[in-house]
C-alpha cells in the first residue's frame, strides 16, 4: 500500500521544475546567441518542451489531489534525472559544469522518500553519470579545449563520490528527523484517544446519574399502579404494566453495567485525586507478573490532591507499565511533595538501564529490551515536559534495577 506519510506536495515539485525548467532554457539560449558556442538548440528545446509540457499536465490532471504517493513522487524524480541526463548528453557530458545539477533529484529523495527509492535513484544517478563521462556529444569550443583523460576521470569519480555522499549524509538526517516526527504524531494521537476515551467516560458518567433519577420515578409510579386493584382486576393492562417493569428493569441493568466498566467511565475520582491512588490504579491495570507493589509516602502531612490531566496520567501509564515490565518481583514508588512540586520516585528491581541505552533514553525507538520500539517512555516524557514537569532515567545506587524520577508542579 502506498504511503501519504511524507506529504510530498505535487505543487511543490512542480514549482522546482519550472525553475529547472527556465534556468535550462535560460543557459541554452544564452549559450546558443550570446557565448556563440555551437550546440545542438533544437533537441535541447524539444527536451525542455517535452518536460515543460508534462508539468502543465501534471498540473492540470492533480489539482484536486495535491499530495502525491511515494511511487508517483519517484516517477516524477525519475524523469527529472532522465531529462538532465539527455541535455547533459547533448550539452558536453561530463565537462558540462551543470552535471552537478544530478545531485538535486536525489536530495528531494533521500529526503521525503523511502530508501528503496533513494537508492533506485542514485543508482541511475550514477549509471548517468558514467554514462555522459563517455558518451556525449562534444562541444565545438570557439578557443582550444583539451582536458587530459585524468581529469575527465577525476571528474567523473568526484560527480559519483558526491552522489554517494549526499546520498548518505541527507538520509542519516532526514531519517533522524522522520523518526521524531512519527513519534511526535504518535504521542499526540495516543493523547488524542486518552482524551476521547476520558470524553466518554465523562459522558456516560453523566447519562447513568442523569437517567438514575427518571429511571427510579418510573419504578415508584409502576409499583404503584400494580398495586391499585382496578388494574389488578384488568388483566391486559396488569400485562402491560410487568412488560414496562420488565424493560425498566432491563434498562437499571445496562446502566449498572456501563457504572461498573472502568475502561468506558470516568467517574468523580478522577477528577481530583491523589498522585497514589493514580499510580495504584495504573499498577493493578497492567500488573499481570504478580509483581509487589510498595508505595512510600515520604511527606508528613496529609497527601494533596490534584487535578486530573490524562497528559500527566496517560505519563504515569507508561511508566508503571515499563516498570512492571522490566522488574523482577517489587517495584517501589516514593512520593514527595512540598507546597510547590510532587516529586515521584518509581524503582524497579530489575538489571536496570544499559549504559548506551542510558545515554539516548527518551529518544524515539530507544527501548531498554530487544525490539520495543522506546515509544512509551518517549511519549512519557514529552507529555511530563508539555505540563511543565521534569523527567529523569538512572539506575539506582547501590542496588539493581533502574528508577525513574519525575517533577511536576502542584498545578500541574
Amino acid at each position: 500500500m502506498e504511503s501519504f506519510y511524507n506529504n510530498i506536495l505535487l505543487s511543490n515539485l512542480i514549482k522546482i521544475r519550472w525553475i529547472a525548467i527556465i534556468g535550462q532554457l535560460a543557459t541554452i539560449l544564452l549559450v546558443f546567441f550570446f557565448l556563440k558556442i555551437n550546440i545542438p538548440v533544437n533537441a535541447c528545446l524539444c527536451i525542455v518542451s517535452i518536460s515543460s509540457i508534462i508539468n502543465i499536465y501534471s498540473y492540470l490532471t492533480n489539482k484536486k489531489n495535491d499530495y502525491l504517493s511515494d511511487k508517483e513522487a519517484f516517477y516524477f524524480l525519475l524523469f527529472d534525472t532522465i531529462q538532465l541526463g539527455f541535455l547533459l548528453y547533448l550539452t558536453g557530458g561530463i565537462y558540462n559544469p551543470f552535471s552537478l545539477l544530478l545531485i538535486a533529484p536525489l536530495i528531494i529523495s533521500t529526503s521525503y522518500l523511502p530508501k528503496v527509492y533513494s537508492i533506485y535513484l542514485l543508482f541511475l544517478s550514477i549509471l548517468t553519470a558514467l554514462i555522459i563521462s563517455n558518451i556525449y556529444l562534444p562541444i565545438n569550443w570557439n578557443e582550444s579545449f583539451i582536458v587530459p583523460i585524468f581529469f575527465q576521470y577525476g571528474l567523473t569519480f568526484s560527480l559519483v563520490i558526491s552522489l554517494f555522499f549526499i546520498f548518505i549524509y541527507v538520509y542519516l538526517f532526514a531519517n533522524s528527523s522522520r523518526k521524531i516526527s512519527q513519534a511526535l504524531t504518535e504521542t499526540r494521537l495516543a493523547l488524542s484517544n486518552q482524551k476521547k476515551i476520558s470524553a466518554v467516560g465523562s459522558l456516560s458518567a453523566a447519562a447513568v446519574h442523569e437517567l438514575s433519577t427518571p429511571l427510579n420515578t418510573i419504578f415508584l409510579i409502576l409499583n404503584d399502579l400494580k398495586q391499585d386493584e382496578n388494574i389488578k382486576n384488568h388483566y391486559h393492562i396488569k400485562k402491560e404494566i410487568d412488560l414496562l417493569k420488565s424493560e425498566a428493569d432491563r434498562c437499571k441493568d445496562i446502566l449498572l453495567t456501563l457504572s461498573k466498566n472502568p475502561l468506558d467511565l470516568k467517574d468523580n475520582f478522577f477528577d481530583k485525586t491523589s498522585v497514589s491512588n493514580l499510580i495504584k490504579v495504573n499498577f493493578d491495570k497492567f500488573n499481570n507478573r504478580n509483581i509487589k507493589l510498595i508505595m512510600k509516602l515520604k511527606s508528613k502531612n496529609e497527601e494533596p490532591q490534584i487535578f486530573f490531566k490524562d497528559e500527566f496520567s496517560y505519563a504515569i501509564k507508561n511508566i508503571i507499565q515499563n516498570a512492571i515490565q522490566h522488574s523482577k518481583n517489587l517495584v517501589t514508588v516514593e512520593i514527595l511533595w512540598n507546597e510547590l512540586e510532587f516529586i515521584i520516585l518509581i524503582k524497579d528491581n530489575g538489571v536496570g538501564f544499559k549504559k548506551d541505552t542510558l545515554d539516548q533514553i527518551g529518544q524515539p525507538y530507544i527501548s531498554k529490551k530487544n525490539g520495543g520500539m522506546g515509544l512509551g517512555i518517549f511519549i512519557a516524557k514529552n507529555l511530563i515536559e508539555n505540563i511543565g514537569g521534569f523527567i529523569i532515567f538512572k539506575n539506582q545506587i547501590g542496588e539493581s534495577g533502574g528508577m525513574v524520577e519525575i517533577k511536576i508542579k502542584r498545578a500541574s
